[in-house]
């Protein structure tokens, strides 16, 4: 599987994707990825800043509230619309472009930092959307990304619960068994909906935690922290789904940075 695979998956995606984030069903992004992965996240005031894998905007658009100038690029065509009819209905000076991440349309060292919210796990070539990543950016920047955990999200994975329901722990295999495929899922939350829309195709591409962060550093840079994001009981109590969250972490958060020196 190649990134033309990946974009014809995520091309197909893209309207249900849409429609069923913006009723509020992608409770995992809502609730947990997007506020911890802002928490983490160094100042963006008055800063450039790129969206790598954007989607339907709805990171982009909560970094720009933060006061950022963003950019925003996927490789769904229906995505970057939807996008940007957003766009055009509540204004945040956000521009948004098709282009691949291994391949982007602009000049070196054109933003002061770029985010990648859980794009970066769906591409055959991570590798080359790292390095292009820190070649648009400036001495300094920073590339902030969230994935899927790969310690904890593998083709064997099992959840393990008590009598009464409650998860007590998370069985995983094949951790270094090397795996790609499409895997067919929607939003939980989304059940009642479902008659109107196909699952999701989402691609699977099976890492190392070492993988990735080997990655990082062989594109060029200095990896500054590293966030595994849980729940509180309370928002536990209220979305039971999360209560995996209690045992193990299921994303992954990283902020590195592009050295200074050596341009």
């Amino acid at each position: 599987m190649d990134d033309r695979d990946v974009a014809r998956h995520w091309e197909g995606n893209a309207a249900a994707w849409t429609a069923l984030s913006r009723k509020g069903y992608d409770v995992w992004r809502d609730l947990v990825n997007t506020p911890a992965f802002v928490a983490m996240m160094p100042s963006v005031k008055g800063l450039s800043g790129l969206d790598i894998g954007c989607g339907e905007g709805a990171n982009t658009r909560t970094v720009a509230r933060l006061g950022a100038k963003m950019t925003g690029v996927d490789i769904s065509a229906t995505f970057v619309e939807l996008a940007a009819e957003e766009e055009r209905r509540e204004a945040l000076g956000i521009s948004y472009q098709v282009a691949p991440a291994q391949s982007l349309p602009f000049a070196g060292d054109s933003f002061d930092f770029a985010t990648a919210f859980m794009s970066l796990m769906d591409m055959a070539d991570y590798e080359g959307a790292l390095r292009e990543g820190r070649r648009v950016l400036r001495g300094g920047g920073f590339l902030q990304f969230s994935i899927l955990h790969p310690c904890f999200n593998t083709e064997d994975r099992t959840v393990i619960t008590d009598a009464s329901g409650k998860v007590t722990a998370i069985q995983i295999g094949a951790y270094f068994k090397p795996a790609e495929f499409v895997e067919e899922w929607t939003f939980h939350a989304a059940a009642d909906e479902l008659s109107d829309w196909k699952p999701f195709q989402v691609p699977y591409f099976s890492r190392t935690l070492a993988q990735y962060l080997n990655a990082v550093v062989d594109a060029g840079f200095a990896i500054e922290r590293v966030g595994e994001p849980t729940a509180s009981e309370e928002l536990v109590r209220e979305h039971p789904r999360l209560q995996t969250l209690r045992v193990a972490p299921h994303l992954l958060h990283v902020l590195c940075r592009k050295r200074r020196s050596g341009g």
